[in-house]
């Protein structure tokens, strides 16, 4: 493994919410772990901030509304990974338009590096739009659902 791969593996953790990664190839062991992190709320909570229209720009498949309003919030990833809408492919997806959300509620799962991340909401909210689809790989910070706080 050459120094370039080492350091986005060490820019990927420094930017999630692990504290701890172990990698392990045929002849090569590397574990991880921050010694100096700022405390986690709950396993998964999710940055939500408001974020410009123009960095919210939803993939082709999906018509999303433009909004100026103030509550109009997002779910945002908080790290690179692939994105999963359900916990399995024959179980229904975590969350859909419409639907409430209570504070700690699952909404999706992110897959990085063969660990499986929950994501929660960290407020009641609305869904209003699913940004991603499922399976696709997304990157830190990207939007992944438009929600309104209720």
């Amino acid at each position: 493994m050459d120094l370039e791969k080492i350091a986005g593996l060490v820019k990927i953790i420094e930017e999630s919410s692990l504290t701890e990664f172990s990698y392990k190839d045929e002849d090569v062991k590397i574990t991880m772990s921050k010694l100096d992190h700022p405390p986690v709320v709950a396993p998964g909570a999710v940055p939500m901030a408001p974020m410009p229209q123009a960095q919210a720009a939803a993939p082709e498949a999906v018509n999303v509304e433009q909004t100026q309003e103030d509550d109009v919030l997002f779910i945002v990833s908080p790290i690179v990974g692939t994105f999963y809408s359900a916990a399995a492919p024959d179980v229904p997806a975590y969350v859909k338009v419409g639907d409430t959300v209570k504070n700690g509620q699952t909404v999706c799962i992110l897959e990085a590096m063969k660990l499986m991340n929950e994501i929660q909401a960290e407020f009641d909210c609305e869904i209003e739009a699913v940004l991603v689809s499922n399976e696709q790989k997304v990157e830190y910070g990207q939007p992944l659902f438009r929600v309104r706080k209720l």
